[in-house]
């Protein structure tokens, strides 16, 4: 067995010669994502490895997040961001070990039909993490985190440059799949809530749609604790854009902050404050 891609849930074997990913349905591997060029990126496999290449893409293509500038030899493990998709590179039989090899189909492609950033299923690890410490639930948790992480840092950029609606194409998928977790009760990370949290409030600015705001609002009661102020701050300014936001489900957030405030510390105490103060705010308009 040679070297493989592993997009989503299929091993796509690579034979030698060149394999082209881009927009354009004439690549090995078609990806329709808004951040991906015609032609974006070349593998070139031959007997002694892998090695990318940039085809002049407008996002550039990032090897293990460094955007690559030349001809760039891969290594079995490497993670290629092409857009805000993501490719590992998986070495031959016999040599480095495949991290996700259970409940991976392996397939020999010559094009893969276009898929969304809603299709996506995160395969990458963080290595400090080992695999047999952890449930399931919480491989699945960190997979989500992971994949955020990365698709965050590509619709930051979106959000700067202005394409409010690109972003938000980007994030609804995997902002729907936390608040539907953390609606099932399962364990989210504080730092991965703010970060979650933060994102949804930064396109409700963006966008002026109360709906960003109402997910903040429902993701921190689920978690039981006030926005942290980074969250109160952007919330600050997404209420003086939108329209309107659910009072009712703010307003029971507020409730129960403050059967909770007895337990407060002071910082505590001053954000639950300042959510007031957006309370008053989001009933004025």
């Amino acid at each position: 067995m040679g070297y493989r891609l592993r997009y989503l849930q299929h091993d796509l074997e690579l034979s030698e010669g060149q394999f082209a990913v881009g927009r354009s349905a004439g690549c090995q591997l078609s990806l329709d994502d808004p951040l991906v060029s015609r032609r974006h990126a070349v593998f070139f496999i031959g007997a002694d490895g892998v090695v990318v290449e940039d085809q002049q893409s407008r996002n550039g293509v990032l090897v293990n997040g460094h955007r690559i500038e030349a001809r760039t030899p891969l290594q079995p493990g490497d993670r290629i961001l092409i857009g805000s998709q993501e490719l590992t590179l998986i070495g031959p039989a016999g040599g480095a070990p495949d991290p996700l090899q259970v409940g991976t189909s392996r397939k020999t492609l010559t094009r893969v039909p276009a898929v969304t950033e809603a299709d996506a299923e995160p395969r990458g690890l963080p290595s400090m993490l080992p695999v047999g410490e952890v449930s399931d639930a919480d491989l699945s948790m960190v997979r989500r985190a992971h994949a955020f992480k990365l698709l965050g840092g590509v619709a930051e950029k979106a959000l700067v440059m202005g394409r409010a609606e690109e972003a938000e194409r980007m994030l609804s998928a995997p902002l729907i799949d936390l608040i539907e977790s953390s609606r099932a009760g399962r364990r989210l990370s504080p730092s991965l809530v703010d970060v979650v949290g933060r994102f949804a409030a930064k396109l409700a600015t963006a966008t002026a749609k109360g709906a960003w705001a109402d997910y903040v609002v429902e993701l921190y009661h689920s978690q039981a604790r006030p926005f942290p102020a980074a969250v109160v701050d952007e919330l600050n300014t997404a209420l003086r854009r939108v329209s309107a936001i659910d009072l009712v489900r703010l307003r029971a957030y507020l409730a129960m902050l403050h059967e909770k405030q007895a337990a407060f510390g002071p910082a505590e105490r001053f954000l639950l404050q300042r959510i007031e103060g957006l309370e008053r705010l989001a009933a004025l308009r």
